[in-house]
């Protein structure tokens, strides 16, 4: 997703929203076995039940084409896939080739448009989709009144975008242990880039201002949305957190010889918290839906 979202290569913050990302480019890199590990323990962990949600929510929608931006690793486009009707076209995006290839290298259950495309400046015509969705990708989005001005006028009069956002850090609870075990490893400079951007946009004043700001009426709707977060062990999200996120590229800066020290002393702490296998922890996001006049 590259400016806002990921990129794909081989090398105390607030948490209160604001319309720009957070100036960190660490913030934005997804760099050598990140991906992977990404999907293969992040996505099953907290994503899949968002995607699902999103997709039953384009159901109740009278649609016959859908637009994703910062699609990533492709787990809505999986979902929309095969939880939408076949005659429902679907166009997937993300700002990099190589995040698209990697998407498309993990299938589709039936055909749908792969498309590098920049939020910012969105390779298409003018309400030329019934509808937009963005998941968990907003939050990095450079200018997001600006970013959500290009998705207003890609959608047609009375089209729908659907996007979502994590709650605060401390509403869900394998990131917030995370962050805290990796502080304490690194007491006069802690990571905190799950707080300040994955957890970082969430004051709904703050985005409802943004979704004015790109052209859509307001007030947009704007929904807590629960889940549990499981895993079969303690490591599953200490790896998804500390290998397959930009946390790792904090790590890293600070010692890059502690990542798997790291690694560990996260797991640890959740295991102190949740037990050491077939553990459960509460995810908190919210699901806003705005409408293009």
């Amino acid at each position: 997703m590259g400016r806002y979202g990921v990129v794909f290569n081989d090398a105390d913050d607030s948490e209160q929203g604001t319309s720009m990302s957070s100036g960190h480019e660490s913030d934005m890199v997804f760099g050598g076995s990140v991906p992977e590990l990404y999907d293969r323990h992040l996505v099953p962990l907290i994503f899949e039940p968002y995607a699902e949600d999103i997709v039953a929510r384009l159901n109740r929608l009278d649609i016959s084409s859908v637009l994703e931006v910062a699609a990533g690793s492709g787990v809505v486009t999986r979902a929309m896939a095969d939880g939408l009707a076949p005659s429902v076209a679907i166009t997937a995006t993300d700002l990099n080739q190589p995040m698209i290839d990697h998407a498309q290298s993990a299938g589709t259950s039936r055909s749908v448009s792969w498309q590098a495309a920049d939020v910012m400046d969105l390779p298409f015509e003018d309400a030329a989709f019934d509808a937009v969705v963005c998941q968990f990708g907003v939050m990095f989005f450079p200018d997001r009144p600006a970013a959500f001005t290009e998705v207003a006028r890609v959608l047609r009069p009375g089209g729908t975008f659907i996007f979502n956002v994590w709650d605060t850090i401390a509403n869900n609870e394998f990131a917030d242990v995370v962050t805290k075990a990796i502080g304490g490893l690194f007491p006069d400079d802690p990571p905190v880039f799950l707080a300040r951007t994955p957890h970082g946009y969430h004051d709904e004043a703050v985005i409802q201002g943004d979704v004015a700001g790109g052209g859509f009426s307001v007030p947009a709707d704007f929904e807590a949305l629960e889940a549990r977060s499981r895993a079969i062990s303690a490591e599953v999200p200490a790896i998804a957190y500390c290998q397959g996120t930009p946390l790792r590229n904090e790590i890293e800066a600070r010692n890059a010889s502690r990542l798997g020290e790291a690694t560990a002393v996260a797991a640890a702490a959740i295991a102190e918290r949740f037990g050491a296998t077939d553990i459960d922890g509460l995810v908190r996001g919210y699901v806003i839906t705005a409408t293009k006049p």
